[in-house]
Formats: C-alpha cells, structure tokens, sequence
C-alpha cells in the first residue's frame, strides 16, 4: 500500500530539510573583504559583497568566528561567545548581514567552538583561580603526577604536550590545541548547558545553523588514560601524529551532547548542524554523530581535504562509506577550506589549473550529500605562497616548512585585478595578496563568459535543477582503471556521471540513448575515448 502525503505537508517537509543536498559557501570573514582599512576583513565587507555569494546559486553562507578573541588561533579561541570582536565589527554589524542574507534568499550559518575556549574567557579566568570556585571543574584539571610530569601522554595537535601548568592551582590544564585554548569539560552538565545558551543566543538573533568544530575533541576520557601508540608508517610530523587518540578525544559520551543540540534547533524549525571531524576514527565518528533523527544532521571529514590526489578510489571510498543505508546520517563534503592548502594546488599538479578546477566543481557538484565552496574556489584560485616572515599561523610557524597549508588558503579574497591589494583593502592586509590571484580576480572573470566564475555559477545551477544531484541515491559502477562513473537517481530520473581525474585518456563511449547535460573539457571529435580531466553528465532520457 503506498501512503500519499499530502502537498503541503510534503513542501513544509522539504522546507525543513532545505539542507539535504544544499551548496553551502564558506566565508572566512578575516580574509573576504576589508571595510574600514585596517587590512583584516570585516562583517560589513561580507555584507557588503553577499550579492555575489548569492549570484552562485548557492543556498547558505557558513561564516568562520567572528567572536571576541585575542586571535592566538584567529577565532578559534573564543573570549566572548555572545559578542562580535572589534576587528569584525559589531552585534548589529552582524544583524545587518543576517537580514540582507534572508533578504537574498540566504541561510547564515555559524561556527560554534564548544571544546574549548580562550583563557582569556571569563569562565577560565574563575575557573584558574582555586579549586573551589563555581567554576572550578567547568575545564579539565589535573594533578601532576608523581615525578611532576604531565597527568597523561596525551599531545597538542600545535605540537607538544596537552598538558600546560598553571602556578595559581597548582595542577595541569588540558588543551588539545594551543596552551591558550583551555578544554572544557562537557561532562559537567552545566558546561552543556551554558553552551546550549550560547546557541540560543544566536538562534534568537537568526542564524539557520551552525557548523561544530571539532566536536569530536570535546570530551575527554575522566580516567585521563595513555593513549597508545600508532603503527610505525604514515606522515608524522608532529607529536600528535605518533598516538591513537581514543582518550583525549572521540568519547562515547559525547552522542547524548549532541542530542541536546538537535532538541535545541529542532525547536527552532529548519535549523542545521553540522560537525567537523577529524582525525584517524572520522568515518566511524561521523556516523555515530549523526546516525538517526536525534543527533546532527550532518558531518563532514577531511576525506578529500588532505588527500594529496583526487583519484577514482578516492570518491570510492567515500560513497561507500555513505552509501544511505536505513538510519544512516547524511555526509558534507569539501574539496577546500581555511585549514588546508587549495584543492587545484594539491591535485593539478603539472596539469592545466583551470581545466583540473572545472572537473572537480562539477564532481563535487555531483556527489551525494551537502557540498561546501570555499570561498575562492568558485574563481580558481591556487594556493597562495606566503614567504616564512609573513606566516601568521601558530601551526604552520611551529612545523615549518611541513605544514603551511592554512596560510596560503587564507589570503585576501581577490575582488579587482587593478585596485590596491586587489580590492580586498586600502591598508597592507594581514596575509599577502598573491601576484597569481590578480588575473583570477572577481571583475576580470565576470567580464569573461568562460570563466571559471561563470561555469561554477553554471555547476551549481545544474544541481539544483536535477534532484538526482541534490538528493539522490549515488550507484557506483564498475569501469575502466582510473575512470569514475556513478549514478544518481531519485523519483525516476536517473543521471551517469562519468570522469577521469588522470592523466591518460581512458578508453570510454558514451552510451545510447543518454541525453548529454553537461560536459567539462570535451572537444569536438574526441570519439571512444575520455580525455583528461573530462566529465561528462548524462540523462537517461528513456527513464
């Protein structure tokens, strides 16, 4: 028996999960655009430029921290959560953004750091104080052990211990990342429950979502176990690297915190959450943070974030890991972000940059699940290169020269080929513009209709055409070595998607009676074969 649902309660269903297969572009607010000449990007200059967010045809704008902090981890280490820092503007700085981005059809979406703060935060200010203090257990303490060492082996993911002693309490605070990112302790109850007011803070003030980072780092283990070493092999660059971190993070508890997050937005209606995870558990982590209809809706990884290549397998792995089997949670992919080095720079290689960036917006367009588009991204733009006395991030600077990714994708947003520092600010900005990024700049590719600019705009639109892209079921089929080719399908409508992210043409034919709706770097007369860095999209039209 097949139930019929009612129209209007199936549109008010879809209006609620507008997020299912959404286009979400990052902004990260201290590199997009200058307003007021201090060479740190600001909420009015992401105001200021939301027309061309909403010129993509994306459906939201995820804004990296914009909250009080004295910036030893430019945000990230959060002094006032209910407040916009100075460099940024203010709270109606940020109303205003709010209400030009609904205006435009767009949902802001916010970070939300609740594993740890800034000890410059109220909270730890009290809580360092004694042991006694109302807020003395609201971070993880610890004594130190016998000898004075650390109360556990655990590692920063900055480089060194986790640990850092603090003379006023006599006992070791923990912080996974810098010593001036203290964690918090989500075991306490009334931690959860003051981070649950910090998101109804923003809720009340219009925010159609938020974006956890790295919640799978906010509980630790209460026994504060060793963890144990990792097999010898793999990259290895920092302490970090050398231990499985089952005790300083990834905690079964925290499932249940998660679930007070969803009740919280679930009240307030067609509101969004996603998590960041990281680490060497993700895929398994992901799921577990979003599996059923009472935890988040959503998770993305560092799948194709650090993957050096971009290869058949690669997107393999990916969808079989979410391949939507019954209570399965729905992925977030990214290709690019503010933590690490540009997708093009990473995959092309030797190859033709513009041509590998336009392959892999339409792939990214194709997968299933929520995508995200660092900003930038839809121009092409490389990674920047940044000389050693300009580096600004305590990652980078600590493992230098093995880590330099977050710079170099953080640089000034290119607005103007011909303005001062590219139209990004009157003053020196706080990271160089890079000489490459000038001719990539938003005016030069608005004035030429084959741009990348313009195609991104065209990938985007084809997704929300078919529905298939945005919310379908995602078939793998087997195929040449080195050749991609899947299926989406949803509702009857059925699309082949076929590419070759390689450097060898890869012997392919297109088959009968498959309607062609989009091609990427296919020319005329190229016959049984796919070329390099080509895509094609095709519609069976008999379906």
């Amino acid at each position: 028996m097949t139930v019929q649902i009612p129209e209007s309660r199936q549109a008010a269903n879809e209006a609620a999960e507008w997020w299912r297969g959404a286009v979400i572009y990052q902004v990260y607010p201290r590199s997009f655009a200058d307003t007021n000449g201090d060479g740190v990007g600001d909420l009015k200059g992401v105001t200021d430029h939301l027309d061309h967010i909403a010129s993509l045809g994306v459906d939201a704008v995820w804004l990296s921290p914009f909250f009080t902090s004295p910036m030893k981890d430019f945000g990230y280490d959060v002094a006032d959560y209910r407040d916009v820092d100075p460099v940024f503007g203010t709270l109606a700085d940020f109303d205003a953004l709010i209400d030009k981005a609904h205006r435009l059809g767009l949902r802001i979406i916010t970070d939300l750091v609740l594993a740890h703060t800034s000890d410059q935060h109220a909270w730890f200010r009290e809580s360092r104080q004694s042991r006694t203090n109302p807020k003395a257990d609201w971070y993880v303490w610890a004594d130190a052990r016998a000898d004075g060492s650390p109360p556990s082996n655990w590692q920063s993911v900055f480089g060194g211990p986790a640990w850092t002693w603090d003379a006023r309490r006599g006992q070791y605070y923990m912080h996974n990342f810098l010593p001036e990112q203290p964690q918090l302790n989500l075991h306490r109850p009334e931690v959860q429950d003051a981070l649950l007011d910090v998101a109804r803070f923003w809720l009340d003030r219009g925010v159609d979502g938020f974006r956890l980072d790295a919640i799978n780092f906010s509980m630790h283990d209460p026994r504060l176990r060793d963890n144990p070493p990792l097999p010898p092999g793999g990259k290895r660059t920092r302490p970090f690297d050398f231990q499985d971190k089952v005790h300083n993070q990834s905690q079964p508890e925290i499932p249940d915190f998660l679930k007070r997050i969803r009740a919280l937005t679930d009240g307030y209606g067609g509101r969004f959450t996603v998590a960041e995870v990281g680490g060497d558990h993700a895929d398994r982590e992901m799921q577990a943070f979003t599996v059923g209809d009472d935890r988040l809706n959503s998770a993305y990884g560092f799948l194709y974030l650090y993957a050096p290549a971009l290869n058949d397998q690669l997107v393999r792995q990916g969808a079989e890991a979410w391949h939507g089997r019954d209570g399965q949670g729905w992925p977030s992919w990214a290709f690019s972000n503010h933590d690490a080095p540009r997708a093009v720079s990473r995959w092309a290689g030797e190859r033709d940059p513009r041509a590998f960036a336009g392959m892999a917006m339409l792939l990214l367009m194709c997968l299933r699940g929520n995508v995200f588009i660092y900003q930038g991204e839809e121009l092409g733009l490389p990674q920047a290169e940044v000389p050693f006395d300009r580096l600004v991030d305590p990652e980078a600077i600590a493992n230098w020269p093995q880590t330099l990714g977050r710079d170099g994708a953080r640089t000034p947003m290119p607005w103007s080929a011909d303005r001062l520092h590219a139209g990004f600010s009157t003053a020196e900005p706080w990271l160089p513009v890079d000489p490459r990024h000038l001719g990539l700049a938003v005016d030069r590719q608005e004035a030429d209709p084959g741009s990348m600019l313009h195609l991104t705009r065209r990938l985007v639109a084809l997704r929300k055409a078919h529905p298939a892209l945005a919310r379908g079921e995602m078939r793998l089929i087997d195929s040449a070595p080195g050749l991609l080719a899947f299926e989406r399908v949803l509702d009857g409508e059925r699309l082949l998607c076929a590419f070759n992210p390689g450097e060898q043409a890869i012997d392919w034919t297109a088959p009968a009676g498959w309607r062609v709706v989009e091609a990427i770097n296919l020319e005329a007369g190229t016959g049984n074969a796919l070329p390099p860095m080509a895509a094609m999209v095709l519609s069976d039209t008999a379906g």
